[in-house]
């Protein structure tokens, strides 16, 4: 009785789906384990959230480049400890400035390494290699009695690892948002400068207290503890969008909009590295005290942590690339109207929040600008041979006056940081500064004029990929997919000059 129920129910579910299919259709049947709804669910997954759970991935970057970057500020307090008492006998004062931004370079040295880790072993195995090595760079620092023990550790090995976590890291966050990539990225890179000041002040109080030794060892413990844990939360899209992660693709090179890219970043780095370095040493130049500098160093890093959001939000809003060639030329502006003339330790302070907040635009934009210029499919390959050729703005010729120095000692300085340009142009009387001031503002606008020409290019290329799909310019997320993909839009080489040079003075938000 029950099984002709079951049957009798059966035949008038099946009759009314007929009765209600239109004639000459079938309704197809779906087989158990069918990928059909996999295959929308996976769709609804290749659309960044911009949002919601990503936001902690945005702060898990903002804590590793605290941990990396922001420590890395901090080393200007253990400089003036070592050469206020002699920590390394026989050691140079250049040999002692050039530590700091020698893991700088190591950092930009070692992207195609990290890059190649990435793709091959994924994310979280390139951001644990990278604590690995800081951890142990730190901890061997606080063993260290000679020079060359603090190259291989604080310098080389740090470098390594804080280049193993920032390339595995920079790359995540514009992966996860869209209409808010920048003010995503923009809190993200906050943390290097906010982090800078934190480990300032309280590296010379560790110091101050307790050595040293532990200072470095505190450090090391700190960094372990909060980029492990990062490391663990964090997440990449990379198999979403298919990311073609290649240690050096020669092929961006033939495309002069990455040409433009690299020029911004080149001229953006020679800028920013002197102005970092200088602006405490310009401090003392003019009367102030050490500790007055050190302050100015600091507040330098605060403008940074405060100034990178907000440089986001209103990139989100005016255009990535609008922000971040008006924020660099801005940046070059303020070394010509105020740091000339900054002789006193108010307009000094004033100087270093204000520039602070548009110095380091370069690294609250790249990623963003970057995934408008090649599309985020291929973001990791450009930023890894970015990184390779900001190591250029870094070099140096071996200048080491002591005749003793070891040849891997010298190896190691001529990778440096771009400080001994700003060695270079100081004067031995009157206005010290004076070249250097000229030279990091110049600087800064080259860059801005490098920015202004992708911003042509850009908007050209919006409007031909808008009209090929008949939508509107503001509809299009150049990023979400490779520009020079289904689109019919070639690449700068393929637009006419005088196209481009019409657009130069168009207003349009790109």
């Amino acid at each position: 009785m029950v099984e002709k129920k079951a049957q009798d129910l059966a035949l008038n579910a099946n009759s009314k789906t007929e009765l209600d299919s239109p004639k000459g259709s079938e309704t197809p049947i779906a087989e158990p384990g069918a990928d059909q709804p996999q295959a929308e669910e996976e769709e609804v997954e290749d659309e960044p959230p911009d949002g919601g759970y990503a936001w902690v991935y945005v702060f898990c970057t903002f804590f590793i480049n605290a941990h990396t970057w922001g420590i890395n500020s901090s080393y200007g307090v253990f400089l003036a400890y070592y050469l206020a008492n002699d920590y390394y006998p026989g050691a140079s004062a250049l040999e002692l400035a050039f530590v700091g931004g020698l893991s700088i370079s190591q950092a930009l040295m070692v992207s195609p390494l990290a890059t190649y880790t990435t793709r091959v072993y994924g994310t979280r195995t390139t951001l644990l290699i990278g604590v690995a090595l800081e951890v142990l760079a730190l901890i061997g620092a606080s063993f260290t009695h000679q020079i060359w023990q603090l190259f291989l550790s604080q310098g080389v090995c740090f470098g390594l690892g804080m280049g193993f976590l920032f390339v595995g890291s920079v790359g995540i966050v514009p992966q996860w948002f869209t209409k808010k990539r920048s003010l995503a990225n923009g809190i993200g890179t906050a943390g290097s400068g906010l982090g800078g000041m934190m480990y300032s002040l309280a590296t010379n109080a560790m110091i101050d207290s307790l050595g040293v030794e532990w200072a470095f060892r505190i450090l090391g413990i700190l960094a372990c503890v909060v980029n492990v844990i990062c490391a663990l939360l964090i997440r990449d899209r990379n198999k979403a969008i298919g990311s073609i992660q290649l240690a050096f693709d020669y092929t961006l090179f033939k495309r002069r909009e990455f040409w433009l890219l690299l020029g911004w970043g080149f001229f953006s780095m020679m800028g920013y590295i002197t102005l970092l370095f200088s602006l405490p040493n310009y401090a003392t130049s003019i009367g102030l005290s050490s500790r007055q500098g050190s302050i100015v160093g600091a507040l330098l890093n605060l403008g940074q942590g405060l100034g990178r959001p907000l440089v986001g939000i209103f990139s989100d809003k005016a255009g990535r690339i609008n922000l971040a060639g008006l924020c660099t030329f801005i940046g070059g502006l303020f070394c010509f109207v105020i740091w000339i003339f900054a002789k006193t330790f108010g307009v000094l302070v004033f100087f270093a929040i204000i520039v602070g907040t548009v110095a380091g635009t370069f690294w609250t934009t790249i990623a963003p600008v970057g995934a408008e210029v090649v599309g985020l499919k291929e973001l990791p390959s450009a930023l890894s041979i970015v990184w390779m050729f900001l190591v250029l703005p870094t070099t140096c010729k071996s200048r080491a006056s002591n005749k003793n120095l070891k040849s891997l000692n010298t190896w190691l300085i001529c990778i440096a940081v771009s400080e001994p340009v700003a060695l270079e142009l100081r004067r031995q009387s009157g206005n010290i500064y004076l070249r250097v001031q000229i030279f990091t503002g110049f600087m800064y606008l080259a860059a801005a004029l490098c920015m202004w020409g992708l911003r042509g290019w850009k908007i050209g290329q919006i409007e031909r990929i808008a009209a090929a799909q008949e939508k509107k310019p503001d509809d299009i997320d150049i990023a979400a997919t490779n520009p020079l993909e289904k689109s019919g839009v070639g690449p700068m080489s393929t637009q006419s000059t005088s196209n481009v040079l019409k657009r130069l003075v168009m207003w349009k938000k790109v």
